[in-house]
């Protein structure tokens, strides 16, 4: 049975393990009975929890980093893998030697503190906080700890300053110079489809000929291929269908045509059918194609900021955009797009003055048909 004992002037808790071992912690001289006491509450809570660990076994938060790493490794792409990899190297140096039992939520409020003080991006330090916030859960999982003080910290908040990335696109005559003065035919009709579909570069290098539906005038993605590696899309979302013009399915027709189908059935293979490396793709043959064309240097990503802006701009229904580009929902495509609408639309307001006022009934019919 755990108790409270005094020997030459020191409080000593005597307890026994959860192996059944007798154990005793000595609190420095000067320490009180009460706060023997309230270390005994403490161990004896963790007794019942089954989470106590004796000093020499309690690991630190580097070591907790280290098996969450390789506990993650098998069930990430090799990308959002590295990146996590890089958070613990390279960002956690102030906590990697604690005791896990030792972070507190004010610990970690001061991890925050420390990083908003040296100006970091607050979109970093989100990131960094979600990292630490996995950490700490595994090691509640593992019995290290019985609850997950990163979920009671204080998140930093938005200052609305932060810089935010650049979204670069090219003008619909841009698109003209940058497609004519492409020689090869697969890349002509890769860069092409990207631009109409905004489908992101990893699916259009996993799409395959079985995902065309020649019918419907869409493609099905269905997978990505990324770093030499095949993944299925990263949400219910992602697995999506894209409606592709006639224009553009003209092209791709007499691309299948012309294209060499291995054994993967990719649209877009290298010679020997095999898929393309990402980075020979953006090197060898889209920086080279932009700078022919006398175009700045953008992101193969711009691709699709690219086509959503158009679409944006055409006037085409946000939730329509959305499922286009495989967002989980509306308001991430607002959250990116934001910028892009127009603050102010007086030709709207006539035009809902006109609807109410001269067509009324046929406005109303067309309502209660949406929302039967």
């Amino acid at each position: 049975m755990a108790c409270v004992t005094q020997k030459r002037g020191r409080w000593i808790v005597d307890f026994y393990d959860l192996d059944g071992k007798r154990r005793a912690k000595f609190l420095p001289k000067g320490a009180t009975k009460k706060q023997a006491k309230k270390l005994l509450r403490e161990i004896e809570v963790q007794l019942e929890k089954d989470i106590f660990l004796p000093k020499h076994k309690t690991p630190n938060f580097g070591k907790i980093a280290e098996k969450w790493l390789e506990y993650k490794k098998p069930n990430l792409r090799a990308s959002t893998w590295s990146v996590y990899e890089g958070h613990t190297r390279n960002h956690f140096n102030d906590l990697k030697n604690l005791p896990i039992n030792k972070i507190t939520t004010a610990r970690i409020e001061k991890f925050i503190f420390d990083r908003q003080k040296i100006g970091m991006n607050i979109s970093t330090l989100r990131k960094l906080i979600v990292s630490v916030g996995q950490i700490m859960q595994y090691a509640v999982l593992h019995q290290y700890l019985d609850y997950n003080p990163v979920k009671e910290a204080e998140r930093p908040r938005s200052q609305g300053n932060e810089k935010k990335d650049t979204i670069s696109i090219l003008m619909p005559s841009e698109i003209h110079e940058f497609l004519e003065i492409l020689k090869e035919k697969k890349y002509i009709m890769l860069f092409q489809l990207a631009i109409f579909s905004g489908a992101r570069q990893g699916e259009l290098l996993g799409l395959k000929w079985k995902d065309i539906d020649w019918e419907n005038n869409q493609i099905h993605i269905q997978r990505t291929f990324n770093n030499g590696e095949w993944y299925r899309p990263k949400t219910n979302a992602s697995n999506r269908k894209i409606d592709i013009g006639p224009s553009t399915m003209k092209s791709l027709k007499e691309w299948r045509l012309a294209s060499v189908i291995g054994e993967h059935d990719l649209v877009f293979s290298t010679k020997s059918g095999q898929p393309i490396n990402h980075n020979n793709l953006v090197n060898r043959y889209f920086y080279p194609a932009l700078k022919i064309a006398g175009l700045n240097k953008i992101r193969f990503h711009d691709l699709r900021h690219t086509y959503a802006s158009l679409l944006i701009e055409q006037g085409e229904n946000i939730k329509y955009i959305q499922t286009q580009l495989g967002h989980a929902n509306p308001t991430v495509t607002l959250n990116v797009y934001a910028h892009l609408m127009k603050p102010s639309n007086p030709s709207s307001a006539c035009r809902l003055e006109e609807t109410i006022l001269k067509n009324g009934d046929q406005m109303e019919t067309k309502i209660k048909k949406g929302l039967q």
